[in-house]
């Protein structure tokens, strides 16, 4: 079964940092499109950052410049660093894998709060 594992969420203050990471298995990673998306109370669930099974990346406005995602296919394991954090990044942040067409799959989240 498809198994995805999010880490390395916390509290961090302003201007800090933070690395995510996404364990995977029972699916074929390489082949597939991965991102990382987050929800806060009230709001709709949005998309971070993603990333093509050839490399290619995609950023939300509100990141770019501050977040990086990668990927490393050997260890099956999608990250997000997370620099110069402000407290608008506070959200439960999810890993998806999958076509953008399609349903995929999704971890159970790890909770990102930046206080001030």
């Amino acid at each position: 079964q498809v198994q995805l594992v999010e880490s390395g969420g916390g509290l961090v203050q302003a201007g800090g940092s933070l690395r995510l990471s996404c364990a995977a298995s029972g699916i074929l990673f390489s082949i597939n499109r991965v991102g990382w998306y987050r929800q806060a109370p009230g709001k709709q669930r949005d998309m971070v950052a993603d990333i093509s099974a050839i490399g290619i990346t995609n950023y939300a406005d509100s990141v770019k410049g501050r977040f990086t995602i990668s990927r490393d296919n050997a260890k099956k394991t999608l990250y997000l660093q997370m620099t110069n954090l402000v407290p608008e990044d506070t959200a439960v942040y999810y890993c998806r894998i999958g076509s953008l067409t399609q349903d995929g799959h999704w971890g159970q989240g790890t909770q990102v709060t930046v206080s001030s």
